[in-house]
């Protein structure tokens, strides 16, 4: 049995090509992280919302829903955007 002998040099190579790869990993499921149709228990946990303030957002129009067969489904990115487009900004 032959000994192996590894060197810094080989071990910034083995690192470098490590961070690579994940990085390449994560940009190909980067986008499918999140899944694009949440029922309402995970935007309420998303949210930190209680059932009653979330059907008070879906009655007066503020977030959009899609309901099938009397569950109800919600687009994450609708999500983000309605977040986004309430946001406040800092007036400091």
């Amino acid at each position: 049995m032959s000994a192996t002998i590894i060197t810094t040099d080989d071990l910034y190579e083995f690192k470098a090509e490590l961070v690579e790869e994940i990085k390449q990993l994560l940009q190909a499921h980067g986008g499918q992280s999140k899944k694009k149709w949440l029922k309402s228990p995970e935007v309420r946990e998303l949210l930190g919302i209680s059932p009653g303030t979330l059907q008070n957002l879906r009655i007066n129009g503020t977030l959009p829903y899609t309901k099938v067969g009397g569950v109800l489904y919600y687009d994450y990115q609708e999500i983000m955007q309605v977040l986004e487009k309430n946001r406040v900004q800092n007036r400091f």
